[in-house]
């Protein structure tokens, strides 16, 4: 049973090992022009689950060939976090946004706006009431 389990596992490791490689999480680089080079960044998150079992058989001349039954199941999400931009001696990191999904999301994002806003109207204020 172990052999059996273990193929299955070791299987499935290379498989998504393909599919997810460092290339996938830092990306190929970008090259524009006027010497800007892109590398996008992704976040990977990967999902496995599996297991199986041997079947006995009635018959003694089997004993050593019981049959295996078992199943593996596993996904893969990927993820766009940022691109990393390379200009000359200057890099920059430009995240990527997730959409506010909820009320309170979009209320935390605006938040530093509102704060900029509150703070620019009592500064106007504090210089009239000057004036």
């Amino acid at each position: 049973m172990n052999t059996n389990i273990s193929e299955m596992l070791t299987s499935a490791m290379e498989k998504m090992q393909k599919m997810v490689d460092v290339n996938t999480i830092i990306g190929q680089p970008v090259h524009l022009g006027d010497g800007v080079t892109i590398i996008p960044i992704t976040k990977v998150h990967i999902g496995m689950g599996g297991g199986g079992t041997d079947f006995a058989t009635k018959s003694a001349l089997n004993a050593k060939k019981d049959p295996f039954g078992g199943g593996l199941g596993a996904g893969v999400s990927i993820d766009p976090v940022a691109f990393l931009i390379f200009k000359g001696d200057t890099v920059r990191m430009m995240p990527v946004a997730e959409p506010a999904s909820t009320t309170v999301d979009r209320i935390v994002e605006q938040a530093p706006d509102l704060i900029d806003k509150l703070a620019d109207f009592l500064d106007t204020r504090k210089t009239k009431e000057e004036a």
